[in-house]
């Protein structure tokens, strides 16, 4: 028997139709399936909702794009279960099968690595800790990215960065962004950071809107660690994977390392990031 956990997204128009016919299969062949209680609030699926962690299946559907994708890993909070993206919307970096595959993806995973046919693509998390002198005021994973933006429009943010403990230099910005490999696809790429591939293990960090004229991202060895204090006299925002967890004043700090846990999920054959890559820039009739 596996054990399957559905993560949705809400605004999906098929998605109601899909997860009551993925639930049916589930049932019919002997496996267990549940939903979040809040998307079953969210979708009027609550016949299907359970208070249960994701951490408790064998496998996490998540039905929709990167976001939900995204939504799933922080649920999972680091726990190591393997998640399956079916893609509902545009051609996503992180989903891995269309909606008619599900049934036929699901009994392959159920039958195991070997005989399924299918493999785990490990991607690392970003630690984060945000402190107030001695005070620990939250931690969480990424898989994209941690950033540390402005709180006030129309003002920049001054951020002290330090490498290993040393000072490196001091931002006047809009923020800095702390990602993965996997996520210098996201919010990074439109500061103009790097393509990095996602076999990777790498921290980048790169500034948001500098006013000043280094405005390089730093790719960082995975043994080092970033930390970030709000140098100036406004606040600051912390937001992880494009959540907003805190608000930040002058003297806090945040701070990055990869995180000794990984993201996984289930791939059934190559993993073709650089096709994916030129079909999402328009590189292919070049």
């Amino acid at each position: 028997m596996t054990k399957v956990a559905i993560c949705a997204h809400y605004e999906r128009p098929d998605v109601v139709d899909l997860i009551e016919q993925t639930m049916a299969w589930i049932s019919d062949h002997g496996h267990t399936g549940w939903l979040l209680p809040d998307d079953g609030d969210q979708l009027d699926l609550n016949h299907h909702a359970q208070a249960r962690p994701l951490s408790d299946a064998d496998v996490v559907l998540c039905l929709g794009g990167d976001g939900t994708m995204l939504r799933a890993v922080g649920a999972l909070d680091g726990a190591p279960v393997p998640l399956l993206g079916v893609n509902l919307g545009q051609l996503g970096y992180l989903t891995e099968i269309e909606p008619g595959e599900i049934t036929d993806a699901l009994d392959r995973f159920a039958r195991g690595e070997s005989e399924g046919g299918w493999h785990l693509d490990t991607r690392l998390l970003v630690r984060i800790e945000v402190r107030r002198r001695e005070q620990e005021l939250g931690r969480w994973r990424a898989l994209n990215e941690v950033v540390v933006e402005k709180h006030a429009a129309g003002h920049t943010v001054r951020l002290l960065a330090r490498i290993d403990g040393e000072p490196f230099t001091s931002y006047a910005a809009d923020g800095l962004i702390v990602s993965t490999p996997t996520g210098s696809t996201a919010y990074s790429l439109s500061a103009r950071g790097p393509v990095v591939s996602p076999r990777h293990r790498a921290l980048l960090l790169t500034p948001v809107s500098p006013h000043m004229l280094f405005d390089r991202t730093l790719v960082l060895d995975p043994s080092e660690t970033v930390e970030i204090e709000v140098a100036g006299h406004r606040q600051a925002e912390v937001a992880v994977d494009g959540r907003l967890v805190l608000t930040i004043d002058p003297g806090d700090t945040v701070r990055c390392r990869p995180a000794e846990e990984t993201a996984q999920f289930v791939r059934f054959g190559p993993y073709r990031y650089h096709q994916i890559l030129k079909t999402k820039f328009g590189l292919t009739d070049r």
